[in-house]
């Protein structure tokens, strides 16, 4: 074995490297060129941590990995004989079969002086195509919208919710972004009506968003907006009534790739909303715009300070960054007239068209300025470390607490808070209460976790919960696995269309009218399901779970553990996204320095697609 593939598979050892890395590199490079090799395994890699492309800027030991294990790649590097900066890196790379410039079908394209996966590449191609449009809905007279959003906004200057209605109003495609409690649903909800009230025929609108959580909390939220909404019984059937995962959406065929509807065969719709599109993939967005029929209107909503999607890409972030370019000034005219706000346009050369398609709403409604959650969360998302400093110091907040974790004494007294903040549930399903109320309970209390595995993660968390749970004497002993208890919280992993559950759905062990322990879950409509513990999908015990399932979800009271030591897991982002599913109160257990690092530590998925949307020609409307 060579000294370049003994280091290769320490670097495996050492997690820089997973084995589908390097067997995709050995398979890609078969000339026997470990610089190219190294370079595929690279790509490979970033795209398992979410990144679109891999710019030759950072092909160096010293700007990939994090910083971590340098020692190890600088040595693969010289073992490789790999180049250094870029302008050495483009003959290597041009000069290999595997690489075209897109218009060939190999497994790499090099564009840019960035590096991509092909399918990746052409899916930020397709999506940046897409966006770049900038294409006008069906002519609406204006005279006619601005009397209807003054009804449903009211008549008064600089609403920002109002003109995000007429931003989507007079967009083929336009996208919605704000924090916790800026109205995103209620924008949504009177646009619809404003939508409904513009269009008297009939119009098949459908909302979706990329979990069946997410969907669930769509459903409901709308639900509840419509019934505030000052228009009539007639306009508020027309609504839908249901919001869908984009998978169920898309017709997506189990165990496959497939979906039923794509560019042969469209969607039957007329609008879509998606919401919580911050979870919405380069991949699932390439998908679903390729099955929008031509004259579809969408409506994304989401906030871009989120975590970016599990999977590769940050697509909401990307188009998002392009409102520094402001609106441009017949952009910025046409929505003055519409709404009475007064907003200065910019010219500016080049600027993407997606600018004049996006809003961003500023403004809580949910947080006041005596709001400590609210505080918090824009100390936070702006890195402000001199005032999280002042608010952990004094504490003067009624809805947060930060907790110091760095003893044993710190970490019991966790245990005990965490023990009885799921105390009422457990005594509801102990007194045998309606499936539905206990369900409702228990969605007001959540711990969140940065981590999957060790102590401070949720595999070691929930273990630990169940223990204390039991020295309590709150849960009966366990049967079967050990893991068949009336009380036990779960967590579906994965999709199962037939049982009509999906991914982040949660539901509760309790005993049914015949003394059957069976899982019970809310459905969106309100419904209950019961499913015997035997048929569920693949699950996890969910006293605890990770930040990122926890998108699309708000609790009541939300508690956040970090772990003991730094981790490249922990982000300024992964922090907001914890802190804003809170809607009254927050607890954090961290020390002072993991939390401090995790702020300052920001997530940046690299991509081509901010850089495409400037450079994309302008498809004929």
């Amino acid at each position: 074995m060579s000294e370049f593939e003994q280091l290769l598979k320490q670097a495996q050892e050492l997690q820089m490297f997973r084995p589908l890395d390097l067997r995709f590199a050995a398979l890609t490079e078969g000339s026997g060129s470990p610089a190219r090799r190294l370079a595929a395994a690279c790509l490979s890699a970033g795209t398992g941590e979410g990144h679109v492309c891999l710019p030759l800027s950072l092909l160096s030991p010293a700007s990939l990995f994090s910083g971590r294990q340098l020692a190890v790649a600088e040595a693969l590097w010289q073992a490789a004989a790999a180049p250094v900066n870029e302008d050495d890196w483009l003959p290597v790379l041009e000069g290999w079969d595997a690489v075209s410039d897109g218009s060939q079908s190999t497994p790499l394209v090099l564009a840019h002086r960035k590096l991509y996966l092909h399918r990746m590449w052409l899916y930020e191609k397709q999506v940046a195509r897409f966006f770049s449009a900038g294409l006008t809905s069906a002519p609406v007279e204006p005279g006619q919208i601005r009397p209807v959003l003054d009804e449903l906004f009211g008549d008064e200057g600089n609403n920002w919710q109002k003109v995000a209605a007429a931003v989507a109003l007079t967009r083929q495609y336009s996208v919605i972004s704000g924090g916790p409690g800026t109205g995103k649903t209620t924008t949504v909800a009177r646009l619809l009506a404003a939508l409904l009230t513009l269009t008297p025929g009939r119009l098949r609108i459908r909302m979706a968003a990329p979990t069946g959580k997410a969907a669930a909390r769509l459903t409901e939220s709308l639900g509840k907006a419509l019934q505030a909404l000052p228009v009539s019984d007639t306009l508020k059937a027309r609504f839908p009534q249901e919001a869908t995962t984009l998978h169920r959406l898309l017709g997506a065929q189990p165990a496959t790739r497939r979906l039923r509807y794509h560019a042969g065969n469209p969607l039957h719709l007329d609008v879509l909303v998606v919401d919580e599109a911050s979870m919405v993939d380069l991949s699932m967005m390439a998908s679903l715009i390729s099955a929008l029929p031509p004259e579809a209107r969408v409506i994304f909503l989401g906030d871009r300070d989120q975590l970016a999607s599990v999977e590769a890409g940050a697509v909401l972030g990307d188009l998002c960054r392009s409102a520094e370019f402001g609106y441009s000034p017949a952009r910025a005219a046409e929505l003055g007239a519409l709404t009475g706000a007064d907003i200065a346009g910019t010219e500016v050369a080049q600027a993407p068209a997606v600018r004049d398609s996006l809003c961003l709403l500023q403004q809580s409604y949910r947080f006041s300025a005596s709001s400590g959650i609210g505080q918090l969360a824009a100390a936070v998302n702006c890195g402000d470390l001199s005032r999280l400093a002042a608010i952990r110091r004094h504490q003067d907040f009624r809805d947060i607490r930060l907790c110091p974790l760095d003893s044993t004494e710190q970490w019991q007294s966790m245990l005990n808070d965490i023990s009885q903040g799921y105390a009422e549930v457990i005594e509801k399903v102990n007194n045998h209460v309606s499936p539905a109320e206990v369900l409702h309970t228990f969605s007001r209390y959540q711990l969140l976790c940065a981590l999957r595995e060790g102590p401070f993660g949720v595999s070691g968390l929930n273990q630990r919960i169940e223990q204390r749970l039991r020295q309590q004497q709150r849960l009966p002993s366990a049967t079967g696995s050990g893991n068949l208890y009336a009380g036990r919280p779960v967590m579906i992993t994965r999709n199962d269309n037939a049982l009509g559950l999906f991914n982040g759905d949660i539901g509760i062990m309790m005993y049914d009218e015949t003394q059957q322990l069976k899982v019970h879950f809310l459905l969106p409509d309100g419904s209950v399901k019961a499913v015997h513990p035997s048929r569920l999908p693949p699950h996890d015990t969910a006293w605890a779970m990770t930040v990122h399932k926890s998108q699309g979800s708000e609790f009541d009271h939300t508690a956040l553990v970090l772990p003991a030591q730094y981790s490249p897991v922990l982000s300024r982002e992964l922090v907001y996204t914890a802190i804003t599913r809170a809607r009254t109160q927050l607890t954090i257990y961290s020390d002072e320095a993991v939390f401090t690092r995790a702020i300052q530590s920001r997530t940046r998925r690299r991509s081509g697609l901010s850089d495409q949307l400037v450079s994309e020609p302008l498809r004929p409307h």
